[in-house]
C-alpha cells in the first residue's frame, strides 16, 4: 500500500532519475583531477608557451656498468635482467640486437624519463644514457604515454605501471561515455529549458562534425 499522495507509477521514475543525478555526480568528482590533468597537458601540446618548455632543460647523464648478459630467452628476457642489474624500472619501447658489432641495445621509457641502454656483449660492459625532463615534459608525456609501439602494435605492455596506467585510461574513456550519457538524461530532464539544451547539443554536434568530416573533404 502506497502513502497517500504518492503516485506508485511515479516511484520508478523518481528513483532513475536520482540513480541518473548521482551517477553523474560521482563520476564527475573521480574524473576531474583525470580531466585536468589531460586538459593542462593537451594545452601543453597544443602551444609553444615560453614558460612551459623543457626540452632546453632537459637533463642529460651518462654512466658505464659491468653486467652479465642472461643465456637463452628473446630480446625481452634479456633486456628486463638487464633492468634490474642497472636499477632501472619503466616500459621496455623497442630492443634491438647487433650480431656485426657484437651490441645488444634497447630503450625504457617512462614519463618524463627516458634510457638508452648500449651492451658490449663482448666485453660484458653497458652504457646507460639517461635523459629527464621538468615537470612540464612530465605532463606533456602523461597525454601521449601508452607502452604501446606504432612499429609493433601486437607487442604486449611489459610494466605493471604502464598496464595500470592503460586500465586507468581505459575506465576514463568509458566513465566519460556514462557522463555524457547521464547529461544527456538530465537534459531530457529538463523539458522547461529544452532550448538552451538542444543548443548547445547542436553546436557540439555541429563542431565535431565539421572537424570529423571537413577536414577530411575539403
Amino acid at each position: 500500500m502506497s502513502a497517500p499522495g504518492i503516485n506508485p507509477a511515479t516511484v520508478p521514475r523518481r528513483a532513475w532519475k536520482s540513480w541518473n543525478t548521482k551517477l553523474h555526480l560521482y563520476l564527475g568528482l573521480y574524473f576531474l583531477v583525470f580531466l585536468w590533468l589531460f586538459a593542462v597537458s593537451g594545452l601543453l601540446l597544443n602551444h609553444a608557451w615560453r614558460f612551459a618548455e623543457f626540452w632546453p632543460q632537459r637533463q642529460q647523464t651518462s654512466r658505464a656498468q659491468r653486467v652479465t648478459l642472461a643465456q637463452g630467452g628473446g630480446d625481452l628476457a634479456r633486456a628486463q635482467d638487464l633492468m634490474r642489474q642497472l636499477d632501472l624500472a619503466g616500459e621496455v619501447e623497442w630492443t634491438a640486437t647487433r650480431p656485426t658489432l657484437q651490441r645488444f641495445e634497447f630503450r625504457v621509457q617512462r614519463p618524463g624519463r627516458t634510457v638508452e641502454v648500449r651492451v658490449d656483449t663482448e666485453q660484458q660492459s653497458a652504457t646507460i644514457q639517461e635523459i629527464r625532463v621538468n615537470g612540464w615534459g612530465f605532463f606533456r608525456s602523461l597525454h601521449t604515454f601508452t607502452g604501446t609501439r606504432a612499429h609493433a602494435p601486437t607487442a604486449e605492455r611489459d610494466w605493471w605501471l604502464t598496464q595500470l596506467w592503460s586500465f586507468a585510461m581505459d575506465a576514463l574513456a568509458g566513465g566519460l561515455l556514462l557522463l555524457v550519457a547521464t547529461s544527456v538524461v538530465l537534459a531530457r530532464e529538463r523539458r522547461d529549458q529544452w532550448l538552451g539544451s538542444a543548443a548547445a547539443l547542436g553546436a557540439g554536434v555541429a563542431v565535431c562534425a565539421f572537424f570529423v568530416f571537413g577536414l577530411r573533404w575539403l
